[in-house]
């Protein structure tokens, strides 16, 4: 005795129904995955743009306080900036400034507000240079200046 006609039918439609439900598993968890990562890069695109400043130091007149030359950063981007020795990095002529060799004088900078560097004078001798200041999410200016 074997089976009818009908009972192969059944048998192969719960077949399919299984191997259906299993790709649409796979595929649905796919989907998931990618709608996961365009949304943290969406996230890591929106901090970026929200991240930007502006060094707006006058080239030809740089202040000095005590042993330091001072420099102007305004934050024009759309967040708070935190401004530390590890947020930010200080080159001068290409040269990576040790970390205590400058400063900042305030611990962050509101949205469209200034805060100054202090960069010691020992680094930068009379002429041009370039100042290029690289912050969070590797944003950077660069500002040429003569002393």
């Amino acid at each position: 005795m074997g089976f009818s006609l009908t009972g192969t039918h059944a048998i192969f439609f719960i077949a399919s129904v299984i191997v259906a439900g299993a790709v649409s598993g796979v595929f649905m968890a796919v989907t998931t995955d990618i709608s996961t990562s365009l949304s943290d890069r969406g996230n890591r695109l929106q901090e970026q743009l929200d991240t930007e400043f502006k060094i707006i130091s006058d080239s030809s007149n740089i202040p000095i306080s005590g042993s330091d030359y001072i420099f102007y950063l305004k934050n024009t981007g759309g967040k708070v900036l935190v401004t530390t020795n590890e947020t930010f990095q200080i080159f001068v002529d290409g040269d990576i400034v040790a970390t205590e060799n400058y400063n900042f004088s305030d611990d962050f900078i509101p949205i469209e507000e200034v805060t100054k560097i202090y960069v010691a004078t020992s680094l930068i001798s009379s002429g041009y240079h370039k100042l290029r200041i690289v912050g969070p999410q590797a944003i950077e200016d660069e500002f040429a200046f003569e002393i």
